[in-house]
Parts: structure tokens; sequence; C-alpha cells
């Protein structure tokens, strides 16, 4: 008798990755195959992402083309929030669970698909199933938010922060590491809030004492001897204290801030958390510490009432700022979201226009920022070898989202090898380089 074969589309986010993980995980552990494609697989199971208009209608639509293509579907992820809205466009489905659900997405497919009897359980690796690179992984230390920004409507879907205890973090970052995993992504919804739900419990780990917070973990993650990046980093005070790691080198030098923008009239309605902090002033402190700092920031433009003088503040903030990467979206409402009953809502024209302003004043700082490095010796990350050389990343540049170093004739390396390079050239995004 053959195992259950089980497809799997996961949408959104790296904590929604996570939870793809950790699913698949517990399936494969219990003798369940992983298929590839639709034809193939018994029951697919739809990871969903309902963060944004796009993202909700890109799910609905995921679960579309598996109910046509296989026919028997389940749905888990932060659209499962909205079982009517997918039930109304989808109502064969066969069950719909929330955000970070694994019991009983399991429980699901074992009621849809029983397991095989005797399952093969040593086939799974250590570190579980995973569907990022084998030199580079995910890992996620808390659930959930206890902000109340007004534009989105993650609480709702993924509740408020629970941490997991720093032990078991690490736990899970040492078998990583032990699986030949060279760096970590460490992802939450909002990172330098861990611990505080659990009150900074303490907890033992190779005979240290610490305390389930922001810095020890940072601090016991720089023991492990592989590349680790910080995302979702709100400007809390205590940050100021992990920066030192980075310019001793136990972490890479690298933050992911999302300011969202830096009037504090626009901040105040967005409800956004340290809207009070000197930003300006604190960045230039951390470059102070740490003068290879990379920072990266994601901002809204065109919120509700966003006035000319306010949009022009942020490019100027940019400009202070000299950030190195930064993304930004053109305000949408979300569907539940608080922003949705405020005034003055801006034409789309007028959004659009904004983001393209803001897109190419950013764009000039990023590459002006990138030119400075050419002459540098670098220390890269391989993360693909093609026909014309190897494509890798330097340490301030996470996977997907930030820029990458072109290696040109360098096919004889290996993916997730760490070499030196020299930087020769750079544009707005991306540098090229030799080996030394």
């Amino acid at each position: 008798m053959s195992n259950p074969r089980v497809g799997f589309i996961s949408l959104g986010c790296p904590k929604a990755l996570v939870d793809s993980e950790q699913i698949l995980t517990r399936l494969r552990s219990e003798g369940y195959q992983v298929s590839p494609n639709y034809k193939d697989s018994d029951l697919v199971i739809v990871n969903t992402c309902g963060f944004i208009d796009a993202a909700v209608e890109e799910s609905l639509d995921s679960i579309g083309e598996a109910l046509a293509e296989n026919g028997r579907v389940i749905v888990t992820g932060c659209l499962g929030a909205r079982q009517d809205e997918i039930l109304a466009r989808h109502p064969q489905v066969l069950k719909i669970t929330g955000a970070h659900a694994t019991d009983e997405v399991v429980s699901a497919v074992h009621e849809h698909l029983p397991p095989a009897h005797n399952p093969f359980t040593d086939l799974l690796p250590p570190q579980g199933i995973k569907l990022t690179p084998r030199h580079y992984a995910y890992l996620k230390i808390s659930e959930g938010c206890n902000h109340r920004c007004t534009f989105c409507i993650i609480p709702s879907m993924r509740g408020d922060l629970v941490s997991r205890p720093i032990d078991e973090v690490m736990q899970e970052a040492e078998r990583l590491a032990d699986a030949g995993v060279k760096e970590l992504l460490i992802v939450s919804q909002d990172t330098s809030a861990y611990g505080l739900d659990l009150k900074y419990q303490h907890r033992r780990w190779r005979g240290q004492d610490l305390q389930t917070r922001f810095y020890d973990l940072a601090a016991a993650l720089g023991e492990l001897g592989i590349w680790v990046r910080m995302h979702y980093v709100y400007p809390y005070p205590h940050v100021d204290q992990v920066v030192p790691l980075m310019a001793e080198g136990k972490i890479l030098p690298y933050l992911d801030i999302p300011f969202q923008h830096a009037n504090s009239r626009i901040l105040k309605l967005m409800k956004r958390p340290a809207a009070a902090e000197n930003n300006l002033e604190r960045i230039k402190a951390w470059r102070n510490i740490c003068p290879d700092l990379t920072i990266r920031s994601t901002f809204i433009v065109g919120f509700p009432g966003e006035t000319e003088q306010e949009f022009e503040e942020l490019l100027q903030f940019l400009s202070e700022a000299q950030m190195d990467r930064v993304g930004c979206f053109a305000y949408s409402p979300v569907k539940g979201a608080v922003a949705n009953e405020l005034p003055d809502s801006l034409p789309e024209e007028v959004k659009q226009q904004r983001l393209a302003r803001f897109m190419a004043h950013q764009a000039a700082i990023s590459a002006e920022r990138l030119q400075r490095r050419v002459g540098r010796i670098e220390t890269v990350l391989v993360d693909e070898v093609v026909e014309e050389g190897a494509v890798a990343r330097s340490k301030s540049d996470a996977p997907e989202i930030d820029g990458q170093v072109f290696i040109d004739g360098a096919t004889h390396l290996h993916v997730g090898d760490f070499v030196e390079v020299e930087i020769e050239e750079a544009d707005e995004y991306d540098l090229w380089g030799k080996l030394i």
C-alpha cells in the first residue's frame, strides 16, 4: 500500500512559510508523501494570506485552481479567519482553519486522508521539512502581535503576541545549524517584543541561564557560528543593546525595521508603536556603533489624509536616514482595518504618483550607498550557480527582498559556499564582484 500524497501551496510571508514547514514536518513524520503537482496528490493544502486585497485574491484564485485541478482542498492560514468569504467563492473546500493551526490541519488531513499504517518515521530529517534551500532557513520566534495598527488586520487573524521559550527556539536553531544551514532569518510579527508575554522567563541552554528576550536570543544565536539576520524589528529602546553584537560580528549588521512613515500625525493615525522615538538620532547612534549596519524598511504612502507637505517630510526623512534597502506600498483599504473609516482618502492617481516619486527618490539613495562599496572586499553566500557564474548575497541582503551579488565565471562554486569577492560594479540594487 503506497503512502498517501499531499500537495501544498504556501502563500504569504515567511511567518506563513514556517507554518507550512511545521505542517509538512508533522505530516511527513506520519508517513505522508509530499507531491509536487496536483495530479499525483490525494488532496491539496492551501496556506493562504489575507493581509491586503491583492493577497486575498491570490489566495482565492489558488484555492480555485487547486479545486479545479485536484478537487480535494483544505484551506489554512490568515484568510481562514474569514471563512464566509472563502465559502462564498469555494463552498466545496473540505476544511478551513485559521493561521498557525498545525494540529487542526493535521486532524483535517487525518479525517479526509487517513495515514498509512506503519509510517516510515525514520525518513524525516532532524531539522524537519523545509521549503527554503538547504543553506538558509526561517526561524519563527513568536506568533501574533499586541499592536493595533489601523491599516493592519494581522492581530485579528493571528491573535496577540505568543512567544516561544528561548530554550525551545535555540534547540531548533541548533538542529538547523547541524543540518547545514548557513543563515538563519529570524521572523515574527514583532521580533523586538519577543518574550514580553512570558515576562522574559528564564530558561537553560548549553548550561547558561537565559531570559526569553530579544537581547539574550541574539547573543545566544551569535554563538552558533552562522549568519543570523533580524527581521521585523520595531525600534524600541532596548534594540540599542543588540547593535554592539552586530559590531562584534556575533550577528549580521542588518536591521529590518518597518518605520512606515516619518510624519508624526500620520504615524498617530496609523497607531504605530514607538512613533515618538527620534528615529533619525537612533539611526545615527547605531551607525556610530556599527558603521557597516544595513537598515531596511518599509513605508506606506497615500495614507488617508496624507498631505503633500507630509509626503515631502517623508522624502526628507529618507534623505537624512540614508537607509540601504527600502520597500514601499501605496495605501489600499484592507477589509476589517480601522483605517478604512478614516476621512480624506486620496485618489488612486495621487497614491500611485507618490509611490513612483518615493521609489525614484530612494533608488538614488540606494545607488549612492551601493557605489561606496565598490572596491571593498566582502564575504558573500552563494545562492545559485548558473551558466554565467554564481549568484550570491552579501551580509546586507536578505533572500527574495534585497539585492544580489553576481560573480561572473564562478561556475565552480557550490550553493551554500561562503566566498570572498572584491566589489567591482554597482547599480541601484545589485553588485558585481570578482573572486579573491
